[in-house]
């Protein structure tokens, strides 16, 4: 598939959640579809059929799509009259009206609430809109009391052709950067009532240490030259790049990996074959040594190579990470389904909780394990406390980590467990010294020491 139907889809994936916040589900679904189906039949085609499944699961032109990715014949004229009216003008067109700056007064905020040290605050950010260019947020405690509020303009961007999505950029990191300083400490002391909060102008960018793993690959599309496996009795030329020490195997092996040579495969055919892993597929990434940096990269089609975060982690709906030994998936919460038919009959129940997303347990096989949706914004992980208990597991911690939905935007951090939080690679991952990788239930370590 060619860059530009690559960046069309992308332009989907984001078109789809706007629709459908605009009432227009049915043209989200339709967009989803033709796009899906219209490209190789790969992860990001798969993930746009699988959205488009979450918003209607019975909807004719997904199935159609389906068909049409794997190859199955079909009637499906209803989807090519689609595909011929979502051409990519049309998407384009559709992504402008995206852009195009429709506020005037204001856009519409973020707020959420955060727990923290047994309490709940709840943090908002409110946009003045075009004539007053400034964003507030406002970090609540005590149920309705502000303690602190952060105040940035963004005049000098209003005319700008795509002011509506910088402004909610800048939202966004504002308001994340608030729900971080929080965790930090750096409150306490408002908190405590031992120094005043009030109103902080600031005119910085945003500083909000939130990593995000690429999920596309650099130089995507071009050709590089293929990782060659280890031949029994061939002796190796070319330089040691880095050592792999191994910190958990459950099947012995070696201590450590010291491959020779720019491309290294991870994998039971290759240099770090990992013997015994059960979980560790023929091929599962690559090491890439490129102009003194280590880059991995995932290979698709096996179980995967984990990264240990060192910082808060944004998350995608669908993405895995490892606590413990449990392998763990975050998903939207599907369309809610159970109100009033068309008659219309009415019924009454509990008000349900408010929720963002879910995570769900992938078990040995594909399986799906437990299944716990967030409380409001927040579900937090541990072997003691938690809205998702693993007691018998001895690798997680009482409080392990915790995932937030903060601005619209899913975000993992480790609670300062012993063992760590890793989430699985998805596409190139630059690795630095320390950096900690987990294949199956294998732990390993990067070293790039010199070559000694």
């Amino acid at each position: 598939m060619s860059e530009a139907s690559s960046e069309v889809r992308a332009q989907v994936a984001r078109l789809a959640p706007w629709l459908v916040d605009k009432g227009r589900p049915d043209e989200a679904v339709a967009l989803l579809a033709v796009w899906a189906a219209n490209g190789p039949n790969d992860s990001e085609g798969q993930n746009l059929l699988a959205e488009a499944l979450r918003i209607d699961p019975s909807a004719r032109l997904a199935q159609m799509a389906f068909e049409r990715m794997e190859g199955v014949a079909g009637e499906h004229s209803e989807l090519a009259a689609a595909t011929a009216h979502y051409s990519v003008e049309a998407v384009q067109r559709l992504f402008s009206e995206l852009q195009r700056p429709t506020f005037r007064r204001a856009q519409m905020g973020f707020n959420n609430n955060i727990k923290f040290k047994g309490a709940v605050y709840h943090v908002q950010t409110e946009d003045s809109g075009l004539d007053q260019p400034h964003i507030i947020t406002h970090l609540f405690a005590d149920g309705g009391r502000v303690i602190k509020s952060h105040k940035r303009s963004y005049a000098a961007e209003v005319q700008r052709p795509d002011v509506a999505e910088v402004v909610r950029g800048l939202m966004k990191s504002q308001h994340m950067e608030m729900v971080l300083m929080l965790r930090d400490g750096r409150f306490d002391a408002v908190i405590e009532g031992r120094e005043v909060g009030g109103m902080t102008l600031l005119t910085e960018a945003p500083s909000v240490d939130v990593k995000k793993l690429s999920k596309k690959k650099d130089g995507e599309g071009t050709q590089k030259p293929a990782a060659v496996a280890p031949v029994a009795g061939a002796s190796l030329a070319g330089p040691r790049r880095f050592t792999l020490h191994v910190l958990r195997s459950l099947v012995g092996g070696p201590e450590r990996y010291e491959p020779v040579g720019d491309s290294v495969v991870i994998g039971a055919s290759g240099a770090v074959s990992l013997a015994g892993e059960r979980f560790c597929h023929a091929e599962e990434a690559l090491l890439d040594y490129r102009q003194g940096r280590l880059i991995l990269e995932d290979l698709e089609g096996g179980n995967g190579v984990f990264f240990r975060i060192r910082t808060p982690m944004e998350l995608e709906m669908g993405d895995e990470f490892l606590v413990g030994d449990q392998l763990l998936r975050v998903e939207r919460n599907p369309v809610a389904d159970d109100g009033p038919d068309r008659a219309p009959t009415y019924f009454y129940s509990s008000p349900k909780w408010p929720s963002s997303f879910r995570v769900v347990q992938v078990l040995e096989g594909g399986a799906l394990g437990a299944c716990v949706v967030a409380r409001g914004s927040t579900l937090q992980i541990g072997s003691v406390m938690g809205d998702l208990v693993f007691a018998d597991d001895p690798l997680v911690a009482d409080q392990h980590c915790v995932i937030e939905e903060q601005a619209g935007t899913v975000v993992l951090s480790d609670l300062a467990s012993r063992t760590g939080v890793f989430v699985r690679v998805r596409g190139e991952q630059e690795l630095t010294q320390g950096d900690e990788l987990v294949i199956g239930r294998t732990r390993l370590v990067v070293d790039l020491s010199p070559n000694q």
